[in-house]
């Protein structure tokens, strides 16, 4: 771990065993950080605030782009390991690793916040700032542990703020190996990495040294740590779960974006946040669109993410593996159509592996209509209206992404989709977000933004203003 700047084990050498999704075994272990660990983790970033605070942007970018440039050069072992925690086929490991680089480059090259003149009168000059708010508390899930973790250590101390992280015991190994990079990058204390469970979060968020909490993860927990912040009015980004809806209207073409739909919904094993989660198709090509579906979950590779030719990997631990598999039993109980998938992929090795499936005859009461189902299942739902799948569509208490797909895009499409309720939406695409646009949803799908620029920046920051007065002639 890294604490202080200094390369550590937990107290009393407490480890944790890192479980490989192929296999269900262990391969590894990381150290297991206990209270007093994290007390010293927040002792070091609240130190390292004091320096950090003030130096200039030039110096923050150069360990930026040391971190950046570290990360590169050890890319292969990341992506390695990223696999083999995560399961994720290996080419898709890289991409997550190099979009980190990528990131760590560009908040280097852009990520200074000057202050704003919002007004210059005869009288006074009025200025903006955005001042860093101290220790960053940063908890990560498991589906896509660097990126996640980039989304909040890299704002956080590009504006000025030191951190103490912590990943998903599910998948640690990747994220504390950047603790060696991180030691030689920034100045001791600036970047704090801790390894453990669920426990240690808690303790994270209860920590009254420590001033913004960023968390990406469950409602639930979303919800907790809002309750245990309430207190102290800690600061609060969460990024919480989605129940992505698309809705394809009646000029689309089935067979030009059956595969894309397929694949927006079935990327990283179908664990991702806004990957579409419930599709919407009018009665007139219902039948089409589940055939078209079905046949490309029967042509999915999948396997161990280290194997070449992999599409999709392993779900990533057996919890979420029963629960997909609970979520398909009780649509089937109800009276849905399993027309794909369905079941585990037995393999010589184990593991948690489980089939693209795609259901029809759903519909709003059923669990796999209703939850989230984070893993790679897809319910297609039945609509004889565009207005009626538009009300369905918002039905939700989630509000993270939304898509519409048909062929007039500019037009019926962009009336549709500002008619959805969700913080992203896009028309004939979906989990695409460039740099430029912030990231996060509404409803219970989360508060604050990650991402966009400034605006993924300012979520780390509080405002000041400052009124200069000129002297009197």
């Amino acid at each position: 771990m890294l604490i202080g700047g200094e390369l550590c084990q937990a107290e009393g050498g407490k480890v944790a065993d890192v479980l490989n999704p192929a296999t269900g075994q262990p391969f590894a272990c990381v150290p297991d950080a206990s209270e007093a660990d994290l007390n010293r983790a927040v002792a070091a970033a609240k130190t390292a605030f004091g320096s950090w605070k003030k130096t200039s942007f030039a110096e923050r970018a150069r360990c930026l782009t040391a971190f950046a440039d570290a990360l590169e050069a050890k890319k292969a072992d990341f992506a390695k390991a990223l696999t083999m925690e995560q399961g994720k086929p290996l080419m898709f490991a890289m991409g997550e690793v190099m979009a980190v680089v990528k990131d760590a480059r560009q908040f280097a090259a852009t990520g200074e916040l000057k202050p704003v003149v919002t007004a210059d009168t005869k009288k006074a000059r009025h200025e903006l700032h955005f001042l860093p708010r101290g220790v960053v508390g940063a908890i990560t899930p498991w589906n896509f542990p660097l990126m996640m973790a980039a989304n909040k250590i890299l704002p956080a101390v590009t504006t000025g703020n030191t951190v103490v992280l912590k990943p998903s015991p599910y998948t640690p190994l990747a994220t504390v190996m950047l603790s060696a990079l991180a030691a030689e990058a920034f100045p001791a204390g600036v970047m704090n990495i801790l390894t453990g469970g669920n426990s240690l979060g808690q303790r994270i968020v209860e920590h009254p040294d420590i001033a913004h909490i960023s968390f990406t993860g469950s409602a639930a927990t979303g919800k907790r740590i809002m309750a245990t912040g309430a207190s102290k009015l800690k600061k609060l980004t969460l990024e919480l779960g989605g129940n992505d809806a698309a809705l394809v209207l009646p000029d689309a073409s089935v067979a030009k974006i059956a595969p894309a739909i397929f694949q927006k919904s079935m990327f990283n094993t179908g664990q991702v946040c806004i990957a579409i989660k419930r599709l919407f198709v009018h009665e007139s090509q219902y039948d089409e669109m589940c055939a078209a579906l079905a046949k490309e979950a029967a042509a999915a590779k999948v396997g161990d993410g280290m194997a070449k030719g992999t599409m999709y990997g392993p779900i990533n631990n057996k919890m979420q593996l029963e629960r997909v598999e609970g979520l398909v039993a009780d649509a089937r109980a109800r009276g849905a159509n399993v027309i794909a998938g369905g079941q585990r992929v037995a393999t010589e090795t184990g593991g948690y592996f489980y089939a693209p499936t795609i259901v029809r005859d759903v519909t709003e009461g059923m669990r796999i209509v209703d939850e989230e189902q984070f893993g790679p299942v897809l319910p297609v739902i039945k609509y004889s209206s565009v207005e009626d799948a538009v009300r369905r569509a918002n039905d939700s208490d989630f509000g993270l992404g939304a898509s519409v797909w048909t062929a007039d895009p500019t037009g019926r499409g962009v009336d549709v989709a500002r008619e959805l309720e969700a913080g992203m939406t896009w028309i004939n695409d979906h989990l695409a977000q460039p740099d430029t646009l912030p990231f996060g949803g509404i409803k219970t799908s989360g508060i604050g933004r990650e991402g966009g620029g400034e605006i993924g920046l300012k979520e780390f920051c509080d405002m000041r203003t400052l009124t200069i007065p000129y002297p009197k002639k």
